[in-house]
Formats: C-alpha cells, structure tokens, sequence
C-alpha cells in the first residue's frame, strides 16, 4: 500500500498515537482535551498525503527538504503553521513542538511498515514523506518562534510602560517632601508615594506569578483555617483607600469559615474589582457577593459598564490580554493584561473556577471554590 493512501485510511490510529504522545507534554497539556491535543494533527496529515500524491522534480524535493517549499496560493496560514501558534499560546516550548513532529514521524513509518511486511515499503514514498514533515516542522518553527518572540517583546513593552508612571510619581513626590516642611502636606505626600509603591509591587507581584505558570510551577497557595468574609473585607477596605471616589459594597452569606489560601483569595478578589474599577461605568457600584454552601464558597464581582464583545470575553482570562474598546480609562492604572489570568490560576490553584459574563444589565466575575478537600499546595 502507498504511504498517502495509509495515512488516509488509517488517519484515526495515527491521530490516536498523536493525541496520547501530546498527553504527555506537560505542564502545557495538563488541562487540555482531546480536540486541544490533537490540533490541527489531521489537517497536517492530509496535507502531508496530499503532498505525496503530487508529482515533484527532485529540485522541488530537496527545497522542501530545507524548508523552502512554496507558499500556497489563497492560504494566509498552512495547518502546520496555525497548530505552532495554538501550541505557543497553550504554553509548548519549541522542543515539545518539535517531538510531536519527531513521534508523528516514527509513529506513521513504523505503521506503515507493519502494514507493508512482508512487502519492503516504497523507498520514495519514504522519502517524500520525510521531506513533507521537514516542511511542516520548518513551518512550526518559524511561526513559534514569531509569536514567542510577539509575547516577550509585548510583556517587556506593557512592563515599561505601567512602570514608568507610578516611578515618575515616586520620583516626583520623593523630590517635594524633601521641601515640605508642613505636617499636612507631607502626609498627603507620603500618601501618593505609598499607593504608587503598592502599584509597582502588583505589577511585580503579577509578573513573577506569570512566570511561575509559564514554567509549570502553577500558584503557589498555603492554606490554613481562615473566615473568608474577614479576608475578603479587609482586602476591600484596602482597595476602597485606594479608590476612594469609587462605591465598593460587599455583601456576605453562609458559611464562610474553611481551608483556604487567605492572601491568594485577597489577591484573586483585587484583581477582579481593579478590573471592575478600570472598565466599568465610574458612576456606578461595584457589588461583592460571597456565599458559602456545605461544598463550596461563591464570590461574586459585578459592575454596570460597556458590554464586553462575544470574541474578548472568550479570551478575556488569556494572559497579555486587553480587549479592543476596553482601555482603562485611567491609562495609569494600568496594568500587563494579567489580572484575570492571575486570578484564573489562583481559582485553579484552589481546584476551583472561574467564569465571565456580559450583556446590557451588567459585566460579572464568578469564582467557586470547593471546601478544604479541594485546597493544595502547589508549591
């Protein structure tokens, strides 16, 4: 039998050793199901035995050989270069893409073989199928490292430029209390040198956190015998400091006393209303709600404000993130576009979830987590 039309017939075999070799790639496919694994692995195949049934010169073979087949006419992206990017952004390094290529290539020889004997298998189909995933894996790279090298130099750019006001305002209000001699004033002064200090440190506190993720190291929680309504108020009492011309109203119920993370549960409960706070209508409330069940414990975070469109809200926990349309208002009160996947891995840290919603009524957050049983550490 012919190598494309085995890769056709057998398609779901081969695609079944794909699948379960992408499994093993972690930490990157901890949390993804079989559509997620398999990504575009079929569509890679077909082109792959598409390629086999087309007839080359061997100059054409040997520049795919090198990566240097010619771009499809009417195609923005081959399936080989959509599958790096989805890779890239689900957290693969470039050599876990390179194995799939590796095991996708001795998974498919190695049944073709078996089914061949006791023919020998033709040696130019052989051949051909080399040079065809050499293409698609030159494809990979290429787009991989694009969009790793998009990410890095996007983080760095927002790192810059959130830092650069909240230490001009250091810098500033350092230099006038050095002249200041009344009490008042100095006070009001120092006041405006702490909350930008506690700006920068968010900022550092949510990169770091962001690189642990990225390594595998996940969030950090420590748990311990907490009342979650004292956490999570004293966290609110801090944001109102902060945002003194905003109304913060929390509202609590049931049974809030468990195993819990108390200063990950404050930070998870910060980022959400400094979301809410940046985005949502300013004349407006935001509302805390935190219930507690005999399994789980709810917090709940709303505010009015522009509806959140269909494409942003599917992506709004994607880390780097900021939606067209929904700029901070105060563009110094910005942040990296890591606040909600902080406060996503946090929930996950605590075996728990996290959802949005938006529509005309109002935009809202929605964390559950499970009781003691459900807390680690994930240190």
């Amino acid at each position: 039998m012919r190598l494309a039309d085995f890769i056709l017939r057998d398609m779901e075999p081969i695609l079944a050793q794909w699948e379960a070799f992408a499994a093993t790639l972690m930490p990157a496919a901890a949390n993804m199901g079989a559509s997620g694994l398999r990504n575009h692995a079929q569509q890679i195949l077909r082109a792959v035995a598409q390629d086999l049934r087309n007839s080359q010169t061997r100059e054409a073979q040997r520049d795919k050989s090198m990566g240097r087949a010619p771009a499809l006419i009417d195609a923005t992206e081959t399936a080989a270069q959509t599958h790096a990017l989805l890779r890239a952004r689900a957290g693969f390094n470039i050599n876990q893409l390179a194995a799939e290529y590796r095991a996708l290539r001795a998974s498919v020889l190695r049944l073709w073989a078996d089914e061949c004997e006791p023919v020998v298998p033709d040696l130019d189909d052989v051949i051909r199928f080399n040079e065809a995933i050499d293409q698609a894996l030159a494809e990979s790279v290429a787009f991989f490292s694009a969009q790793v090298e998009q990410s890095r130099n996007l983080l760095l750019g927002m790192l810059g430029h959130d830092m650069r006001s909240p230490l001009q305002a250091i810098q500033a209000t350092a230099s006038y209390l050095a002249a200041l001699n009344a009490g008042e004033r100095v006070s009001e002064a120092a006041g405006r040198l702490i909350r930008s200090g506690v700006r920068m440190q968010m900022l550092l506190d949510d990169l770091t956190d962001f690189n642990r993720t990225r390594l595998g190291l996940g969030i950090n929680v420590v748990p311990a015998n907490i009342n979650l309504a004292d956490v999570l108020a004293d966290e609110l009492d801090e944001l109102r400091a902060i945002h003194p011309d905003r109304q913060m109203d929390l509202q609590v119920s049931g049974d809030l006393q468990g195993a819990w993370d108390g200063h990950r549960l404050q930070q998870l409960l910060g980022n959400l209303v400094l979301n809410a706070v940046k985005y949502g209508a300013p004349d407006t409330p935001v509302h805390v709600v935190v219930t507690g069940d005999l399994t789980h414990v709810r917090i709940d975070v709303r505010n009015r404000g522009p509806v959140i469109e269909p494409a942003t809200l599917e992506r709004i926990f994607d880390p780097l993130l900021r939606g067209p349309g929904h700029r901070s208002k105060d563009d110094r009160a910005g942040g990296l576009g890591l606040g909600l996947y902080i406060a996503r891995e946090i929930a996950n840290a605590h075996h728990g979830a996290i959802e949005a919603r938006s529509d005309d009524t109002e935009t809202s957050f929605s964390v559950s987590i499970p009781r003691a049983d459900g807390s680690r550490d994930t240190a």
